[in-house]
């Protein structure tokens, strides 16, 4: 194995956009179009489901059918950005809390505002990245990782609080 080899796989296990070229948007655009759509249909269902078992089942939901064509939307549209950019951690976690404190837990707002926000968070990251320690790069994943991590302390802690306060909850 070549040391420069080791070196790209490093640096993708820590999640980077560096090289990316449009020959990835398009691999990923036949994905994007078809998953992303479906998932923000599916937001009625979403909304019902976060209600709880019985409501879902009592207004005609088929939750396990629901849950299984969710999982594979969400699985494949994760699957589909990592193998592009690798493992860009939180974003997953940052950027839905972020839009669910904007616009409430409505899934056909939460949804598209999540995609934007977790995209300007990306671009920012990167640009910090390339600025930060320039002429060298730090990888966009460690980034995210450096300003992600207080966020989800935060929130971590404000959840422990809350069911402190509110053990029935």
């Amino acid at each position: 194995m070549e040391p420069n080899n080791f070196m790209k796989a490093l640096i993708w296990l820590s999640g980077t956009i560096w090289g990316t070229n449009w020959t990835f948007v398009w691999a990923l655009l036949p994905w994007l179009v078809v998953l992303i759509p479906l998932a923000i249909y599916k937001s009625k269902v979403l909304d019902v489901l976060r209600l709880g078992d019985p409501i879902a089942i009592g207004v005609g939901v088929q939750i396990e059918k629901e849950r299984r064509l969710l999982l594979l939307i969400s699985v494949a549209l994760a699957g589909v950005c990592v193998s592009v950019g690798g493992g860009i951690t939180l974003f997953g976690l940052i950027a839905p809390h972020i839009a669910r404190r904007l616009v409430g837990v409505r899934h056909a707002k939460l949804q598209p505002l999540t995609a934007i926000l977790g995209s300007l968070l990306l671009l920012s990251a990167d640009t910090l990245g390339r600025v930060i320690m320039a002429p060298m790069e730090l990888p966009v994943g460690i980034i995210v990782s450096i300003l992600g991590a207080p966020y989800f302390i935060y929130l971590l802690v404000k959840n422990f609080q809350k069911k402190a306060h509110f053990p029935g909850r």
